[in-house]
């Protein structure tokens, strides 16, 4: 008989990764370890999730294998909702934490305490290649343990260039001794990451480098470079932690506390601790402190920390507000309408942490080649040391430093780092303007689309058509069709549907008692009303069933070549009228759809209205259009046009979900259903068709500074390779050039976070 599994999914926030082979020496050291699959690690998110088996592996092994490479960890609340923040997005700015220790936040951005708990700091604190400690975040750089260790490890340098100075006999020794207390942490940590099967990582180059320097009684350089590895380290966790705080920030548009109303009174309670049902007290000057419905009070909301819409719209009672919008001029009563685990920012930040996970072809390339390339690299360098003296008679100090810069100069951080650091700014790019993208597999399909396609209620027009004509047939009176019609309607959030009982309510007409409905896909939709099957349908679906004849279909083609759209009511065989509708055109769709040419991609209209309604508002945007499409046609128009070109279709109702589905990239719209939101590889928050053109402008600009960056890490690496082989280059330079590699790429993709879409090249 086999064993039972017993395996769990597990969570940790993992601190002090600062470049792509932070990420891979964790990934690769836990995954060695029996019971542990699907490993999935974060740089930008810190996280480390898996799946494990606990009869082979327990939790406290993974964490003690990840202190020991000199990470931080900490584990968070597995499969808890509430676990959306991003990690230190509480954390060392002075916010209240009391107001969320019942959250399932423990496990947030406590890794100092867990490692101490365990005894175990894996050498934290002492100089090397130190990780960021999760008590630096807000602090000066000289004031975090990396900046120390800079201060420490130069302050070593300049008394050894001094004791040389006074005692010259003696000054040699002084910078052996430098170099050794300098780079004895690294060799710990070297050390480490051998034992678990990782001999090629930068802190083994780096220790072979230097004490091989001091074989060939190089010690002064031997302690330069020790000095300058350190003040690398530095710039890398600046420029990594400048890349996170975009998306860290977002986790603090949220208030901590929120004005709960009680009777007639209001009392201050955590933010996080309110429930569906519950009403707020929303102050002018106030962030609004949970998603929700105004219930009392007019006032402008400024909604650009959620959507990046500058100008604030004015909302009144029974308009839906946004956590972390601000109210800027009268006081506001809000009911809430979702709880904290599934705000909008909540959703947000949810989607830019598991992004990560969706990685795009070229990083993934880029990990498979770096994983060849760095014992490549160690190989190149045996074989500089060993040939020339063995095979030429040349001298072995000369070969073996030109060997040992090439090692340093191998090491492929710059080159890893490239493609995550690019994907991290732009994802933070895009959530500051309502843009939301799921990782670098989607922006990468984003930057190759050569065709849009669009759904038009909802995208290209408001999605709020109002009935404009009511005609009734026979006897029927114009509220009997009314009443039968909202009967049918009731209950469905359709655009239609609500215009319909809009209409119902406006005339003073009470919607028929109405049971059993069910949406014909496409067609329109069926209810009992009164006893009897009763319909609301496409002119075409009720020809077919005998609910409309050829007056009434003649009438409907007039209201549809007007740019609206005919619903037929019918009983079996009897029909019972005619109701026309018209939703207008967003204002900014025709400027959408004329930058989108602008950058030579084609849009097209895929709807389910007939030509004549399709054709009048296709020709007053300027696109093609495909119409009476059903859920299926949709699909296999995006499959067919998907073998030319990349397809992007925008959408925002569930019967839009499979088209999405099947697009090279799916865009829900803000007003969209949870299932288009879902369903899609990217969001709009905000209502407007020029965010599509603008999402598209955004990929393709971090496709270009992803190919920039990997000219940069390539480019040097290639020059200094050279130059180290031909002795033009020395140690300290090839640190500096590793260094310096890693620093230009990621600067370079902190860019993107001062990038703006909108903006037309």
């Amino acid at each position: 008989m086999t064993e039972a599994r017993s395996e769990a999914a597990c969570d940790w926030t993992v601190t002090g990764m600062d470049c792509g082979s932070c990420a891979t020496k964790i990934k690769d050291a836990v995954a060695r370890l029996p019971g542990v699959s699907g490993v999935e690690v974060g740089i930008m998110s810190e996280r480390l999730r898996l799946t494990l088996d606990e009869a082979q592996t327990g939790r406290d092994k993974i964490e003690k294998t990840v202190r020991a490479l000199g990470y931080q960890i900490a584990p968070r609340a597995t499969g808890a909702k509430k676990d959306f923040v991003l990690p230190g997005a509480h954390d060392g700015h002075g916010h209240d934490h009391a107001a969320h220790e019942d959250h399932d936040h423990a496990g947030h951005d406590h890794g100092q305490k867990a490692a101490s708990a365990k005894g175990d700091d894996s050498g934290h604190g002492s100089p090397g290649h130190v990780h960021d400690d999760p008590a630096d975040r807000g602090k000066r750089w000289y004031q975090t343990a990396k900046g120390k260790l800079v201060i420490f490890t130069a302050l070593l340098l300049g008394a050894a260039w001094i004791i040389e100075y006074l005692a010259p006999e003696i000054g040699k020794w002084a910078f052996v001794a430098a170099c050794l207390i300098g780079v004895a942490p690294v060799a710990q940590r070297a050390f480490a990451a051998l034992r678990m099967g990782q001999p090629f990582t930068i802190e083994s180059l780096m220790t072979i480098a230097a004490v091989g320097a001091l074989f060939i009684d190089a010690a002064e350089e031997a302690a330069l470079v020790v000095f300058l590895f350190a003040v690398g380290e530095v710039l890398e966790g600046v420029a990594a932690g400048k890349a996170r705080d975009g998306i860290r920030a977002l986790a603090n548009l949220v208030p901590k506390t929120a004005q709960l109303i009680a009777g007639d009174t209001t009392r201050e309670v955590p933010a996080a601790s309110l429930t569906i049902g519950q009403t707020v007290l929303v102050r002018p000057g106030d962030r609004i402190p949970a998603d929700g419905e105004i219930v009392d009070g007019t006032s402008g909301v400024d909604e650009s920390p959620v959507t990046g819409e500058s100008v604030p719209k004015t909302r009144g009672p029974g308009d839906a507000v946004f956590a972390g919008a601000i109210n800027t001029e009268a006081a506001l009563r809000v009911q809430v309408t979702k709880g904290a685990e599934d705000n909008t920012i909540a959703r947000i930040i949810r989607l830019v942490e598991e992004a990560e996970e969706a990685r795009a072809p070229t990083e993934r390339f880029i990990d498979r080649f770096s994983r060849w390339y760095m014992p490549a690299i160690v190989a190149v360098a045996a074989l500089v040391i060993v040939v020339p003296p063995l095979a030429f008679g040349q001298p072995w100090d000369t070969w073996v430093y030109r060997g040992l810069a090439l090692l340093l100069i191998g090491c492929p951080c710059a080159l890893v780092i490239s493609v995550p650091a690019s994907i991290a700014s732009a994802l933070s790019t895009g959530a500051r303007r309502g843009l939301l993208m799921k990782g670098g597999a989607v922006i990468e399909a984003a930057a190759k689309v050569g065709f849009v396609t669009f759904d038009k209620t909802g995208t290209l027009t408001h999605g709020r058509p109002q009935v404009t004509d009511v005609v009734p047939f026979g006897a029927t009176t114009e509220a009997e069709l009314l009443a039968v019609a909202a009967g049918v309607e009731t209950g469905s959030s359709h655009p239609l549907a609500i215009a319909i009982l809009n209409k119902a309510k406006d005339a003073g007409v009470s919607a028929l008692p109405s049971q059993d409905a069910k949406a014909l896909m496409g067609k329109g939709v069926v209810a009992t009303v009164g006893g009897a099957a009763a319909y609301v349908s496409s002119p075409r679906y009720a020809m077919e069933h005998g609910g409309l004849d050829g007056i009434g279909l003649r009438q409907a083609t007039i209201f549809e070549e007007d740019g609206k759209t005919a619903v037929a009511v019918f009983r079996e065989k009897t029909p019972l009228g005619l109701i026309a509708m018209r939703d207008e055109p967003r204002a900014d769709a025709k400027d959408a759809v004329r930058q989108l040419t602008a950058m030579g991609v084609t849009s097209v209209i895929l709807t389910g209205d007939n030509p004549r309604t399709a054709a009048a508002i296709a020709g007053s945007l300027g696109l093609k259009f495909e119409a009476d499409m059903m859920p299926e046609d949709k699909l296999a128009y995006i499959r067919e046009i998907g073998t030319k070109d990349g397809v992007m279709m925008i959408g925002d109702g569930i019967n839009d979900a499979p088209a999405l589905k099947q697009a090279s990239v799916g865009v829900a719209m803000g007003s969209g259903t949870d299932v288009a939101l879902e369903t899609a590889d990217a969001a709009i928050l905000r209502d407007r068709v020029t965010d599509i053109p603008a999402t598209i402008r955004l990929s393709r600009a971090a496709m270009a500074n992803i190919r920039q960056n990997v000219t940069i890490a390539l480019g040097l690496k290639a020059v200094f390779l050279v130059t180290s082989v031909f002795g033009l280059t020395g140690l300290w330079i090839a640190i500096l050039a590793d260094t310096g590699a890693t620093v230009l790429v990621t600067l370079n993709a902190l860019r993107l976070l001062r990038f703006n879409p909108e903006r037309e090249a």
